[in-house]
């Protein structure tokens, strides 16, 4: 086995939460590498969209720190100005539409509505910019040695720093080596990510209609196009993607009640089973977890990425202040107020949504009347909507260095 290579931060993963991360280390001066099958080479991006992802504002200042935010990625995203709670499940329990604007927080809108190939792509390009060594290959082990965290490749190599980051997906090989347990679910939904053209123009309004089988929400693309995804029962799935192009861009216009006008150009569905996940602990023996291998949750309300978003920022923000105060960034006392502060943020978010999207699937007519309360409440009651969209914007407590503007 060759000798160790050392670096201050070894981070494993090139999704955005990942690359995120890396790129944060290195302005903030640390030597980085970041580990990923293929992380050498430029991800691809096509001309179909078909999953998109939805920024809120902290996140959109992050891709501004990290010099991403440019009009190469801007040209292929829509603002988000709008958010509509449609209750669509046919209930005797109806609940009233909810429309949150962004008017009434600010100016600025909620968000962007990004393509995720052309977000993964630029920050690829900028973790390059930035200095950080990226390395084309697999993660086979983990080991805490004393003040050292080991990470061991597939190619023989084994990397040392004082501190890793695991941001390599909800079967973390980073997470079961440090011997941190999860606690898994699954939903009985799987999703459809795909994007279409339609007819009547959007006009930043980003629709959520809950169904029996969970959420189908529509996003803002530019133009006359919108992405969604659709939640539905995994037995449903080999029928939707038989249709026809013509015929599912049919079924997507019912699903609307026309809401969008004629439906056209539909693309290739993906799909994606509906899983839950926590960790048990977000960060120890000289690691910290970051996006999937911490959390996992339906995409439901513009959550996941923008948490994992937030882990990385809040990773890299301990790291760096460590360091600059020649600290030891591995240590059990900042990782146990990493876990804290991000426990904090994540947990409360995940029972809420777990909660919303057990409460359309369930036959519990209890359960469907307190949410129809609740959604009369947020929208007869300015103040407490405000409240319920500030706190979809922000976590408690203040905000990563990177998010604060």
């Amino acid at each position: 086995m060759n000798k160790p290579s050392a670096y201050d931060v070894i981070v494993a993963g090139a999704g955005p939460a990942g690359l995120s991360a890396a790129c944060l280390l290195a302005h903030g001066r640390c030597r980085v590498a970041l580990v990923s099958p293929g992380a050498e080479t430029p991800p691809e991006t096509g001309d179909a969209i078909r999953r998109t992802v939805a920024l809120m504002q902290p996140s959109m200042r992050l891709l501004e720190a990290v010099g991403v935010w440019t009009d190469d990625l801007k040209s292929p995203s829509a603002p988000l100005e709008t958010l509509r709670l449609v209750d669509d499940t046919g209930s005797v329990f109806a609940a009233p539409t909810v429309n949150f604007s962004h008017r009434e927080l600010g100016e600025e809108p909620f968000g962007w509505n990004i393509p995720l190939d052309r977000l993964t792509a630029a920050l690829h390009a900028a973790a390059v910019e930035a200095g950080v060594r990226l390395i084309d290959a697999r993660v086979s082990a983990y080991r805490c040695q004393g003040s050292e965290a080991l990470v061991s490749l597939d190619s023989g190599d084994t990397l040392s720093a004082p501190v890793a980051i695991a941001a390599d997906g909800r079967q973390s090989v980073l997470r079961a080596g440090a011997g941190i347990a999860t606690t898994e679910w699954r939903y009985d939904q799987s999703a459809l990510a795909l994007s279409f053209a339609h007819s009547t123009p959007h006009r930043g309004v980003s629709i959520e209609f809950h169904k029996p089988t969970g959420p189908f929400t529509t996003v803002p693309l530019p133009g006359n196009r919108s992405s969604l995804v659709w939640l539905v029962k995994p037995g449903d799935v080999d029928a939707i993607m038989a249709l026809t192009p013509d015929d599912l861009a049919s079924r997507l216009q019912l699903e609307m009640h026309g809401e969008l006008g004629l439906v056209t150009d539909v693309s290739t569905p993906a799909v994606i089973p509906m899983q839950g996940l926590t960790a048990r602990k977000f960060a120890t023996n000289r690691l910290m977890l970051v996006g999937e291998p911490a959390h996992v949750v339906p995409p439901i309300g513009a959550q996941g990425l923008n948490m994992s978003l937030r882990d990385a920022a809040f990773a890299a923000d301990t790291i760096t202040d460590a360091i600059r105060m020649d600290e030891d960034p591995g240590s059990g006392k900042l990782l146990a107020g990493y876990d804290e502060r991000r426990r904090g943020d994540v947990v409360p978010r995940q029972a809420v949504i777990d909660t919303l999207n057990r409460s359309l699937m369930s036959e519990f007519f209890p359960l469907h009347a307190a949410r129809a309360a609740g959604m009369t409440l947020l929208q007869h009651v300015p103040p407490l909507r405000k409240r319920a969209m500030l706190e979809g914007l922000n976590p408690p407590g203040p905000l990563p260095r990177a998010m604060r503007g």
